[in-house]
C-alpha cells in the first residue's frame, strides 16, 4: 500500500484498485458543483479519528485527520444495534476507541429482503468492515456507507488497528526513513526520547512516543498508561493482571483508569477486553 497516499486497497469488492468505491466516481456535491474524484483516498481509521476529525474552514465539506484530508475511509468494529428503517439501516459500531453510526441507504429498486443462501450475515455483536464517507447533518457525525460486510476472520480486526497506526504515524511523523532512526538533539536516536511519558503532563501534549495526553486525564490513568508505555512492547500487549501487580493498584481501579484511556483513544485492546496495547507506539 503506497501511504503517499494512494491505494489499492481490494479487500471492498471487484475494484481495480486506486481508492475508489463502486459508484463513487457519479456522485455529486450539491448546488452543481464538481468534486475531483481523482484526489479521493481510502483511509483507514479508528473511530476516534473520525469523531476528532475537523473541517478545515466553516464551508468545506471533507474532513481533516492527522492534517490532511480523508475523504473515504474504512475502519472495523463490533455492531452494537442494527435499527431498520424504511429507506436506510442504521448500524451502531463501536471499536474501542469510540462509537459512530453507520448509515447504509437501500436500493428501492432492489428486493432487500433476498439474501444469498449460505450468506454471512451482518448481527449485533458481530464484527464489521466498513467502506464510506464521514457525515455531519444537525451537529451529529455517521458514516454513509457504500459497503458494509461482516468480518469472518477476526486477525483481520487486529490487522486494521496496525495499519490504521501505521498511517497515522506517517501522516503525523512523517514516512519512515529507510529503517534508519533520526538522531536526537543530544545525539541519541529519536526513538530512544519515547521510552517515558513526559511526567509534567502539562496541557495537552507530551507523551508517550508523542502522544497528545488530556490535561484531565486521572492519575490513576496516567500510572497506568506509564506502566504499558514501559513494558516491553508486544504485538499482545499487556494484561490487566499485570499492570496491577507492576504499578501496583487494585484492578478495580485498573480497570477504570483502562476505560478512560480507551475513551481517550490512548490505548486499544487486543486478545480480549483485559489486555491493552498503546494505540500509538
Amino acid at each position: 500500500m503506497d501511504y503517499g497516499y494512494t491505494t489499492t486497497y481490494t479487500s471492498a469488492g471487484n475494484q481495480d484498485g486506486g481508492g475508489f468505491l463502486p459508484g463513487s466516481q457519479n456522485a455529486g456535491d450539491s448546488g452543481g458543483a464538481k468534486r475531483k474524484f481523482g484526489t479521493d483516498t481510502l483511509r483507514p481509521v479508528t473511530i476516534h479519528q473520525l469523531i476528532s476529525a475537523h473541517h478545515p474552514s466553516p464551508d468545506a465539506e471533507h474532513f481533516i485527520i492527522d492534517n490532511s484530508e480523508a475523504t473515504q475511509v474504512t475502519f472495523i468494529g463490533q455492531i452494537r444495534n442494527i435499527s431498520t428503517q424504511t429507506t436506510n439501516v442504521t448500524y451502531k459500531l463501536d471499536d474501542g476507541t469510540g462509537i459512530i453510526e453507520v448509515k447504509m441507504w437501500k436500493d428501492m429498486d432492489q428486493d432487500t429482503n433476498d439474501s444469498a443462501p449460505g450468506k454471512p450475515a451482518l448481527v449485533e455483536q458481530g464484527y464489521a468492515r466498513v467502506w464510506g464517507r464521514l457525515k455531519a447533518f444537525a451537529n451529529k457525525r455517521h458514516v454513509g456507507a457504500q459497503i458494509i460486510r461482516p468480518v469472518g476472520d477476526l486477525n483481520e480486526v487486529q490487522y486494521h488497528l496496525l495499519e490504521a497506526t501505521a498511517v497515522h504515524l506517517h501522516f503525523s511523523k512523517g514516512p519512515l526513513d529507510n529503517g534508519q532512526t533520526k538522531p536526537g538533539a543530544n545525539g541519541a536516536s529519536a526513538a530512544s526520547n519515547t521510552n517515558g511519558i513526559d511526567s509534567g503532563y502539562g496541557g495537552t501534549s507530551g507523551g508517550a512516543g508523542g502522544m497528545q495526553i488530556p490535561a484531565n486525564l486521572s492519575s490513576r490513568a496516567k500510572k497506568v498508561l506509564s506502566c504499558i508505555q514501559n513494558a516491553q512492547q508486544s504485538q499482545e500487549g499487556l494484561h490487566i493482571q499485570q499492570i496491577a501487580t507492576q504499578i501496583p493498584m487494585d484492578v478495580g481501579e485498573v480497570q477504570k483508569a483502562g476505560d478512560e484511556l480507551q475513551n481517550n483513544g490512548l490505548i486499544y485492546t487486543t486478545v480480549d477486553d483485559n489486555t491493552w496495547a498503546l494505540l500509538d507506539v
